[in-house]
């Protein structure tokens, strides 16, 4: 993510018992690091499990996923000569869902990020290796070569090719929920936020655009009130009771939240998306290998063949991830410029 308030906010999302798994979890591991058990079948199996384990807040599907020959051609000799594609996800110590975190066996790595890593290995035929670690220590494996390449919610910047190269996968999104009753919806303006009352988490990216939203629309004599709460719990809250309008913060946290209260007397709903860049860019989220590594490319080329043939939307659908699709995954695209990566 951009900053580590944002990702925090994704912390603060947990519920209860899957942080008493991940906590556990992220204190069993030694050095910041740790292997990270799968249950999600394997290339030679030609299936892929996503959404196992996931507690609730996925759709366990298996997919058909076979090596394409002229795709693992492209991978580096010393990465083929391996047999293995070593994956680096940053969710120590209490993990992010629905990206990453511990599942309901309080052992297994599951959620989206780590579910792609084992599609892009089958593609190349490789065996997936998932090794879980702090978002300090993620970035250090790839520099030392320990990791072959991240998948766990990095975004593309200007500042960060400096060091990596990139292949994209998903939007980098922020949203806005509200009650599912509500009728009230964003679409992408913020002139519909005027007489509203919103909440935002303190020092995130979200706070910022919120207010400046808030300033324009001071300036042409209309309201919006933000207001500040010290937990999560307190937000939905607010929410459910109608003491706020809506929730701004990042789309995967709220896709999970969603995802809870679906079987709830007070279920919510995405009312509408922006991108976590800014108006004049669409911010990307990017799978991360060390520059010039080589890897980049037939990365790109497995994620679109999982795009072409169908895989990649059924990954997304069973995540509640849908909104965050790209059309092509790209190699080093524009990034958040170095002003504000």
């Amino acid at each position: 993510m951009r900053t580590r308030t944002l990702r925090s906010r994704l912390l603060r999302g947990l519920t209860a018992s899957t942080a008493v798994a991940t906590l556990a979890a992220g204190l069993a591991a030694c050095g910041g690091e740790s292997d990270a058990a799968t249950t999600s079948g394997s290339a030679a199996s030609g299936t892929v499990t996503v959404g196992a384990l996931s507690n609730g807040a996925a759709r366990q599907t298996d997919l058909k996923v076979s090596e394409v020959k002229s795709i693992s051609a492209e991978l580096p000799k010393s990465v083929a000569k391996s047999g293995k594609l070593v994956i680096g996800v940053g969710a120590l110590p209490a993990g992010f869902p629905p990206l990453a975190y511990v599942g309901q066996d309080q052992k297994t790595l599951t959620g989206a990020e780590p579910d792609l890593g084992r599609l892009v290995a089958a593609v190349l035929g490789l065996k997936p290796e998932v090794k879980n670690s702090t978002w300090e220590n993620l970035f250090v494996g790839i520099d030392s070569g320990k990791v072959d390449v991240a998948f766990t919610n990095v975004t593309d910047t200007e500042e960060r090719k400096k060091k990596y190269e990139f292949a994209s996968y998903r939007q980098d999104n922020l949203a806005f929920e509200v009650p599912k009753k509500s009728t009230w919806n964003f679409a992408g303006d913020y002139e519909n936020l005027a007489g509203r009352t919103v909440s935002v988490g303190a020092g995130t990216n979200q706070e910022k655009l919120l207010l400046e939203w808030k300033a324009k629309l001071a300036k042409e004599g209309k309201k919006l009130t933000v207001k500040y709460f010290q937990d999560n719990n307190s937000v939905y809250l607010a929410l459910s009771s109608g003491k706020i309008d809506a929730y701004f913060g990042p789309n995967p946290g709220i896709s999970y939240h969603i995802t809870q209260t679906a079987k709830t007397p007070n279920p919510t709903r995405n009312a509408g998306k922006f991108s976590g860049a800014g108006a004049t860019l669409q911010g990307l989220i990017a799978a991360t290998a060390k520059k010039d590594s080589g890897l980049a490319k037939p990365v790109a080329d497995a994620i679109n063949h999982l795009i072409k043939n169908g895989q990649y939307a059924k990954w997304l659908a069973a995540w509640n991830l849908s909104n965050e699709a790209v059309s092509t995954s790209q190699i080093n695209p524009p990034g958040l410029p170095l002003d504000n990566s």
